[in-house]
């Protein structure tokens, strides 16, 4: 008998609906469709600077629960109104969660927080909460981790970003090159950026590689290439890295790569210390660099929840403390409010000041 010498360590293989399926199921609206296009050509615009403002990406580390997250929604559509003069501010909505050792996965892999593990179920639940943020009046941001479920998702998201785990990763690379959003890679776990700056250059050139369709079939994806690929600065083992020196640093390392020379911040992880409370400080640094005349940071980004903190999740799930993170600690509401009104009061006339002086510099004016 013929030894047997695959998928000994597989104890299942369950079939999901197709990404076209739940696309029927929950198809967008023309307008969601033109709300999503009207958000990723804003961000465009900014990373062009076309578009003076800087954006924030603002939200919960990870979404756990819809209902805490449209309420959140609710909250931000708000503050963005107040400060859209200024900040262009998308809403983090991040569905799945890469692990250094275990760990909960996400809304999408776990959604009932249970180790259930129902991710069909998970893929309706992200999908019919980014039509209702949407709805609401907000862009959407999240991270691109599963190199399948963005064929679910992506039609819903503005803006894209690579985690620091999976920024020198080759599948995450070529993914990026075919999506339709902006997309963010994150420096290294060890705060440099060259693996930043290669997956800048590699994202924008064309790639083929084993994919699945709309129908779920495995194919060949043939993609164009990505240009609204940036860098996010999230410190690293070394500590924070958005200081002048490192934006600098930075800047020439972009530069020599050939690559765009815009910079987004994360404010937390590394930069904040994993002090979500210190994410207003490096807020309030980055809009001091701009006020001394920075012209390459164009955005950042916080987390933030309801009520500040972190939880871990109970067994008994009606102990979940609501509006507080079960993945990193986030900053609160007020927190984020006071931060975001701050920085917008500061930089409301030179960020056209800087955008006046850079449309001067490109037709040869003197400055």
């Amino acid at each position: 008998m013929r030894a047997v010498t695959e998928n000994l360590n597989i104890e299942s293989n369950e079939r999901l609906i197709t990404p076209d399926r739940l696309k029927a199921e929950l198809p967008m609206s023309d307008a969601q469709s033109a709300a999503v296009n009207r958000a990723r050509e804003t961000v465009f615009s900014i990373l062009r600077r076309e578009d003076p403002r800087l954006f924030l990406v603002i939200g919960p580390c990870s979404v756990h629960d819809s209902e805490q997250a449209l309420d959140y929604a609710r909250r931000l559509k708000a503050l963005a109104d107040e400060v859209s003069d200024t900040l262009y501010l998308v809403m983090r909505v991040y569905f799945e969660k890469p692990r250094t050792a275990v760990g909960w996965k996400g809304m999408i892999n776990d959604p009932y927080l249970d180790d259930s593990f129902q991710v069909e179920e998970g893929l309706r639940k992200g999908r019919r909460l980014l039509q209702d943020i949407v709805d609401i009046g907000l862009p959407t941001s999240t991270e691109a981790l599963d190199p399948i479920s963005p064929q679910y998702l992506q039609d819903l998201i503005c803006w894209s970003a690579i985690g620091a785990r999976t920024t020198e990763s080759q599948t995450h690379r070529e993914m990026s090159s075919g999506l339709s959003s902006a997309i963010g890679f994150k420096n290294g776990t060890d705060g440099g950026w060259m693996v930043a700056v290669n997956a800048m250059q590699s994202v924008l050139k064309p790639h083929r590689f084993l994919g699945i369709n709309g129908k779920g079939q495995v194919s060949v994806v043939t993609t164009r290439g990505n240009p609204h690929a940036h860098i996010v600065l999230r410190g690293g083992s070394g500590g924070p890295n958005y200081d002048t020196v490192h934006i600098a640093q930075c800047e020439l390392a972009l530069e020599q790569g050939g690559v765009s020379r815009n910079i987004m911040i994360d404010c937390s992880h590394a930069n904040s210390g994993k002090n979500p409370d210190m994410q207003p400080l490096v807020l309030k640094d980055i809009a001091h660099q701009i006020l001394e005349g920075n012209n390459s940071i164009i955005g950042a980004m916080l987390e933030s929840n309801i009520h500040g903190g972190r939880q871990d999740i109970p067994a008994d799930l009606s102990q979940l403390k609501y509006g507080v993170s079960v993945t990193d600690a986030c900053m609160g509401w007020e927190t984020t409010e006071e931060a975001v009104l701050d920085m917008a009061a500061k930089l409301r006339d030179a960020l056209r000041a800087r955008a006046n002086a850079k449309t001067k510099k490109s037709r040869g004016v003197s400055v």
